[in-house]
């Protein structure tokens, strides 16, 4: 057992998510104030000692950007009020869909925020689901990246589905539905999508047989929902008996929401590493990350392995 002092603090638009981690956890959130200026300008200020202690500082990343600017301000605070190690949770990697130069003059916007989270002074990243496996490169410090898998395979058994088919919605998940498959015994089919700009499907097909097949769809995260959407319909189409979705970062922008809701999707299943609206959509249910995140902070705390915890 560690006999190093740990403390948990959260950002903001974190904070729900934060609480049931410290609950799980075992320990209460710890002191901040944050102090806001008129123009907008904020403040995060650490209310408690944190000298020679392990800081946990848990705050997902998505727009708006003052989220990551807020998370690294409590980064800045902690290593100058003298913490011995940050362990940044990030539950949603923001920016992470930007893995690499994949146009002319285009940055690399997940590289441009590990490089600032270690500039910061984190010395531990501890994430879900990253868009691309590669970002966990794009760091010099130790990246614990963890998988919805241990979440999402006990609710697929749990349904009991006869016919089981695991399904990607486009070429870049087809290993992931293919881990998913081999854990539950099941078929794997693919959507093969084209677009010519972000957000917008062009066209699909569908790869693999789904007539008198129970369908989920697994993906890493939902935006507008499009994706999921159109690949929904085209299952279905192909003689499906239902589909269902499964992705960790619920994003859910633009008319996400109401293309879930006027879908054939029977049901969506998220994480809560981002917020969600869960009235704005029957069909949308939300499956906590936060005693994994717990358990996970607990061993990393006690210098325990945390191996047991990576299913895919």
């Amino acid at each position: 057992m560690a006999d190093q002092a740990s403390y948990l603090f959260s950002t903001r638009t974190s904070k729900v998510l934060a609480e049931k981690i410290a609950h799980f956890y075992g320990q209460e959130m710890g002191k901040i104030n944050f102090q806001e200026f008129s123009d907008g300008e904020f403040e995060p200020v650490l209310d408690q000692s944190v000298r020679g202690a392990r800081v946990f500082l848990i705050g997902s990343t998505f727009p708006p950007a003052d989220n990551l600017l807020e998370l690294l301000l409590m980064i800045d605070a902690s290593k100058r009020a003298s913490a011995k190690s940050i362990t940044v949770v990030l539950p949603y990697y923001g920016l992470a869909r930007q893995d690499r130069k994949d146009q002319p003059r285009a940055p690399i916007g997940a590289k441009l925020v590990a490089n600032l989270l270690t500039a910061a002074g984190a010395t531990r990243i501890m994430t879900m689901d990253l868009h691309a496996d590669q970002i966990q490169g794009f760091f010099e410090i130790p990246v614990d990246h963890l998988y919805a898998s241990t979440i999402f395979i006990d609710y697929i058994q749990k349904l009991n589905l006869p016919s089981l088919t695991i399904a990607s919605p486009d070429m870049g998940g087809a290993k992931r539905a293919k881990n998913y498959a081999g854990h539950l015994g099941a078929d794997v089919v693919i959507a093969y999508k084209e677009r010519k700009k972000a957000n917008v499907v062009d066209d699909m097909f569908l790869i693999g047989d789904v007539a008198g097949r129970n369908v989920v769809l697994i993906d890493d995260m939902i935006d507008t929902a499009g994706t999921l959407c159109k690949a929904a319909g085209i299952i279905m189409a192909n003689g499906a008996l239902s589909v269902r979705a499964m992705a960790t970062h619920a994003v859910l922008s633009g008319n996400a929401y109401e293309n879930i809701e006027n879908s054939q999707l029977s049901e969506v299943i998220v994480t809560d590493t981002i917020p969600v609206k869960t009235e704005l959509s029957s069909k949308i249910k939300v499956l906590s990350c936060a005693e994994l995140f717990a358990d996970v902070m607990k061993m990393v705390h006690q210098h325990k392995s945390i191996s047991d915890k990576f299913i895919i």
